[in-house]
């Protein structure tokens, strides 16, 4: 009675029903039975016919012969399966919970949920604390009235960097620390085609200096700070992630923020010239403007641009030591150039109506070394279509002096290629 007990649970038949089934059925098997499905020749009457019944006329009798128990053998199988199953699952268990062990006392890889997130809380927390006393607020008066700005102490001289439209015009500019000191100070130099400046305080005891960091290191989606004095309120920090690298961003009449790091943290009237902040507690750039909405003329939301560090160190120690800017970074193709449009193209009669006609050529400069004549007109640089002369500008934008590039040209009906190595861009006199 036991061993039928034993059959008839594994089997998931009732408690209750204790007869014995016919020899020729099949054990039930549950785990396949949960997940069969009806092909063609499975309807749900095939699945659920009874099992044909025996002949009622039995054969004759034979002899009688010593007979072993079929359910025997049954349960033996049964046994033999379930013996297996428990063991693979304590194995499973064992194994789950030595990898809790292991989780927990920090010796595996694995992270409780949050835990990265928590650190990356506690780190940004340690960092703002840390870099805000680095960041100041610059109150300037023009003729015009007043205005304010954010400025980051980057020397332990007391030089402040800043952007050039913060102090523009400034007949008298102030300086307000992370303690609430007041003191004056005094323009050092200005980078206006990349909306930099540098001014310098008398450097009080115990001043806080921020470290420029590489932005060449920075990646899309990385965790990153603004920190700045938003409509004069001070010491404000706003967070978001880089959204994208590189851009070219035109910031007013002869001004283009080259590579500039786009982000949705938020940058609002105040926070220009603050600093743009890593997790590592770098200075990775220097927020400079926002997008406006042209259909509500108002800043456009989590899209705002910063004059990325590296940029910041080619280009502040030169205003320091001497005010101006002797070497740009910039490369160069050494030639003028005008924007082909139908219009010019009719008139000069012109292979195509596009591209950056050159007007002239710097003599023994990059593009005459190369063999480019005035009236080519350039149509590609590199991989880079040119269909006007901004085109070229953000072709150029993106190499350095010393760089070659591959330009085309058509002269007359005529397209030519030219290997051309780069210049510098020289300061405008």
């Amino acid at each position: 009675m036991n061993e039928r007990r034993i059959i008839n649970i594994l089997e998931g038949k009732n408690m209750q029903d204790h007869s014995v089934e016919k020899e020729s059925q099949e054990p039930y098997n549950g785990a396949s039975a949960q997940h069969q499905v009806p092909g063609p020749d499975l309807t749900p009457e095939t699945l659920y016919q009874p099992v044909p019944e025996q002949a009622q006329t039995p054969p004759p009798t034979p002899p009688v012969q010593p007979r072993r128990s079929g359910g025997g053998l049954r349960a033996g199988a049964i046994l033999i399966v379930a013996l297996v199953l428990l063991l693979v699952l304590g194995v499973g268990l064992f194994a789950g919970w030595q990898f809790g062990r292991s989780g927990s006392t920090g010796t595996g890889t694995s992270t409780q949920p949050g835990s990265s997130v928590a650190s990356v809380q506690t780190q940004s927390e340690q960092v703002a604390a840390t870099f805000k006393q680095s960041v100041v607020q610059i109150n300037i008066t023009t003729q015009k009235g007043g205005g304010l700005g954010s400025g980051t102490i980057i020397d332990n001289r007391g030089y402040i960097v800043t952007n050039n439209h913060v102090i523009e015009g400034a007949k008298q500019i102030q300086v307000e620390l992370y303690d609430g000191t007041i003191l004056p100070a005094q323009l050092t130099g200005t980078d206006p085609p990349d909306d930099l400046a540098v001014i310098k305080i008398t450097p009080p005891q115990h001043m806080a200096v921020a470290t420029i960091g590489d932005s060449s290191q920075l990646k899309v989606a990385e965790y990153v700070m603004a920190i700045g004095n938003p409509l004069g309120i001070t010491q404000t920090v706003t967070s978001g992630i880089v959204s994208a690298l590189g851009r070219n961003v035109p910031a007013g009449p002869d001004v283009e923020i080259l590579g500039a790091i786009q982000t949705d943290a938020a940058i609002n009237p105040g926070n220009s010239g603050g600093a743009l902040v890593d997790l590592k507690g770098d200075l990775i750039g220097v927020p400079t403007l926002t997008i406006i909405n042209p259909e509500f003329n108002s800043p456009a939301s989590g899209v705002g641009f910063a004059i990325p560090s590296n940029r910041v160190k080619l280009i502040v120690p030169q205003l320091i030591n001497t005010g101006s800017v002797t070497h740009t970074g910039r490369a160069s193709l050494g030639v003028s150039v005008g924007t082909v449009d139908p219009t010019v193209a009719a008139q000069a009669n012109l292979p195509v109506d596009y591209g950056a006609l050159i007007v002239s050529v710097t003599p023994n400069g990059p593009a005459a070394s190369a063999g480019l004549q005035p009236n080519d007109v350039i149509v590609q640089v590199d991989n880079k279509q040119i269909m006007d002369v901004a085109s070229l500008g953000d072709a150029l934008a993106s190499k350095s002096p010393g760089d070659t590039v591959t330009v085309k040209a058509y002269r007359g009906n005529q397209q030519m290629t030219f290997n051309v190595k780069l210049g510098e861009l020289q300061v405008a006199g």
